[in-house]
């Protein structure tokens, strides 16, 4: 069935469950490209990755291709990896540093900001051309911005301001940031990649999702609890045996423990649940205890104890990224098709910090994000089952009412879950999603 207007948008989703199309339907799909990937907020990358001028890494505002780039003045610009000659993608590579950046296809050549700079055989084209035009450069996001270090890009020209748009999760940039002795993060230890068969939604709704991990993890906290203390002493792999344990939680903890939070504009973030000190800061490991020293003479104590005491687990800011600030993960969801959807995470060295913490981050991330993971191995089988299942002609709606009739109002002006188990976090991104997709 098409989709005629905002009201059969609004149509699919209701109290506590959405209509299967939402996973599905391609034409939805089409439409999340420009209502939503096409307007707001996207996250592009980190000032760690440009940090000189000429500095460049090739991003993604959904499924078109960009360039994020600093330009000779420092000025940051994002702009359409796309040749205005005759439509190529100018830059190939991930990463790097140029002073142009010239089309393989018929020499065309743009400067960092994405002007056209130069143009081969130039007597060849019509009286009118001019290269100094505007309509010959590489497209230009009308709006950058950045919070801590981190950039965001709009293709809408207007629109809420980006601080405006994080609202009350600013705090969670805050404690990714605050966390460092320095006062500074870089990504660093390079970028695991993997792709599932599945809507690009899937992978945000399960990152705070508190009740799937003794189901869909069973397999990894079997075998973790079978092994001794000491049987991993070289770091990595007791790191891999204490994280997949701590899956293992009971549901008891889950329920009266940890809390869910969610915020305008479909943002979210779940309450740590570690309480293994090899594994948090501010335990009773060694490298904690250089590290909280380290913490103390920059910050001082009262300063050191505030940051350390703020126990989240994963940020979800829609609709693209999640991370978390304990093991300096740092996740971006690439859509790809309706049915299809890859994910980029990025580790994060803190500045000041024990080198051991970074070693630590880089082997929790292989726990967690790897394509050999036990743990993320599960996930994407899950993912991929969903999408086989809502296309497969069953059932009409997809439940999301766990905690529907017990969400309260919190004191920042968000919505908390009675649990961690609630799905108030789904509802909530479908909330914002219900309000981009209806927007004129």
């Amino acid at each position: 069935m098409p989709l005629d207007n905002a009201a059969d948008i609004s149509t699919l989703v209701q109290p506590g469950r959405v209509h299967r199309r939402v996973y599905g339907d391609p034409e939805i799909f089409e439409l999340e490209m420009e209502q939503i990937f096409g307007r707001v907020w996207i996250y592009v990358g980190h000032e760690s990755q440009i940090r000189n001028p000429g500095d460049f890494v090739t991003t993604r505002l959904g499924r078109r291709p960009m360039v994020l780039t600093r330009h000779t003045d420092g000025e940051i610009h994002v702009i359409h990896n796309q040749c205005a000659h005759r439509g190529a993608m100018v830059v190939a590579e991930d990463a790097g540093n140029a002073d142009e950046f010239v089309c393989c296809y018929h020499g065309w050549t743009y400067d960092t900001t994405g002007k056209l700079i130069r143009v081969p055989l130039q007597h060849g084209y019509p009286s009118h051309f001019d290269p100094d035009d505007p309509d010959t450069a590489m497209v230009r996001a009308p709006r950058v911005d950045s919070y801590r270090g981190f950039i965001f890009a709009s293709l809408a020209k207007d629109g809420p301001s980006l601080t405006d748009f994080l609202g009350y999760m600013t705090t969670s940039f805050d404690d990714m940031v605050d966390r460092a002795p320095d006062g500074e993060i870089e990504i660093a230890g390079g970028v695991f990649k993997h792709a599932f068969d599945g809507n690009w939604k899937l992978y945000l709704e399960n990152l705070c999702d508190a009740a799937h991990p003794l189901f869909v993890h069973q397999s990894s906290i079997e075998a973790a609890s079978e092994q001794d203390d000491g049987a991993h002493s070289d770091g990595a792999g007791e790191i891999a045996v204490r994280q997949m344990r701590q899956n293992g939680a009971p549901y008891k903890m889950w329920q009266e423990q940890i809390g869910i939070w969610t915020y305008p504009n479909g943002h979210s973030f779940l309450g740590d649940y570690h309480d293994d000190e090899k594994l948090v800061a501010a335990k009773r490991n060694k490298v904690f205890t250089e590290y909280i020293a380290a913490m103390e003479t920059k910050k001082g104590k009262e300063e050191t104890k505030r940051v350390l005491e703020v126990t989240r687990w994963n940020s979800n800011i829609y609709p693209n990224i999640s991370f978390m600030s304990q093991f300096r993960q740092f996740r971006v969801v690439h859509p790809v098709s309706v049915n299809r959807t890859e994910v980029f995470n990025y580790m994060f060295r803190m500045k000041g910090a024990p080198e051991k913490m970074f070693e630590d981050t880089v082997a929790f991330s292989n726990v967690t994000n790897g394509t050999g993971s036990l743990v993320l191995t599960d996930d994407l089988e899950t993912y991929g089952r969903i999408g086989v299942g809502v296309n497969s002609g069953g059932a009409e709606w997809i439940e999301i009412g766990r905690g529907y009739e017990t969400d309260s109002p919190d004191s920042h002006g968000g919505v908390q879950g009675k649990d961690s188990t609630s799905e108030v976090y789904i509802r909530n991104m479908y909330d914002a999603w219900l309000g981009y997709m209806t927007a004129a």
